[in-house]
């Protein structure tokens, strides 16, 4: 009596435990199989909840010292800015939110150049001089992420759109595409 369904063990009850009723014997089942602690499972079903229609892809620069994730489609809306920086560094990317960014090493490895209003934290690798990232002047809560910096296998389309970057205020004010980019 009081136990758990299929002979499962529960974990104890903590500050933060959730009484998972039935579901409890489920829960230990499916974190043994896949030998996953309990906040392991949770991030897993919390990404496959929170991020459906979303793919898991991977990159970094190109020595490796710095790696990311990044949830986002797998059909890519990439902007191609005209701006000083973008045409020099040929900055093509798309835009996420914080939430669905991680920086996954490297971050002793970056360095950081701004320039006009310092909004735009252009971010790069001290090794190699690959910006795989950076923090747009358009959305400073999200991230730009550079497509051609991204591991092989989870991009299924690239769509590029020109945006002029020249005439900044402007073309922002005008493209609520952009704008609202980096909402969850």
């Amino acid at each position: 009596a009081g136990g758990t369904p299929d002979g499962a063990k529960a974990e104890p009850a903590g500050p933060s435990a959730i009484d998972l009723g039935a579901q409890s014997g489920r829960w230990a089942a499916f974190q043994e199989r896949h030998r996953l602690s309990c906040e392991e499972a949770a991030r897993l079903l919390l990404d496959a909840y929170e991020y459906r229609g979303l793919v898991k892809h991977t990159g970094g620069c190109h020595c490796g010292a710095v790696r990311f994730e990044v949830w986002a489609s797998a059909d890519l809306h990439v902007f191609n800015c005209n701006c000083s920086i973008c045409t020099k560094k040929q900055n093509r990317h798309f835009i996420v939110p914080a939430s669905r960014f991680k920086l996954l090493k490297g971050a002793d490895n970056l360095t950081t150049y701004t320039f006009n209003t310092h909004c735009a934290q252009h971010t790069f690798c001290k090794t190699c001089g690959v910006q795989s990232f950076y923090t747009p002047r358009s959305n400073p809560d999200g991230y730009g992420i550079a497509p051609h910096c991204l591991d092989d296998g989870t991009v299924q389309t690239i769509i590029t759109e020109d945006i002029n970057g020249k005439e900044w205020e402007k073309a922002v004010k005008e493209h609520k595409t952009i704008r609202d980019m980096s909402k969850p």
